[in-house]
């Protein structure tokens, strides 16, 4: 079986002692995940029933698009 390559990132190596590089960096990546927070999938709670996995889709769809639209607005400022 060929392999396929994805990407060109190196791992970090794992070291015995910390490196200050590294330890910003995941204090970095960790205000990024804190920045998220209260992320969701923008689905309203409750239970859902489809005809058809291409409604379900749709739904899923149109909910991330408005919940994203409305976070981009009320970063901006704009709130709707």
């Amino acid at each position: 079986m060929k392999q396929k390559t994805i990407g060109t990132r190196i791992a970090s190596p794992i070291l015995g002692q910390p490196s200050a590089e590294y330890l910003a960096a995941g204090a970095a990546f960790c205000e990024e995940l804190t920045a998220l927070g209260g992320a969701s999938t923008f689905i309203p709670k409750g239970v859902y029933r489809f005809r058809s996995l291409a409604e379900a889709e749709a739904q899923r769809v149109d909910a991330l698009a408005r919940g994203l639209a409305a976070r981009a607005a009320a970063r901006r400022g704009d709130r709707k």
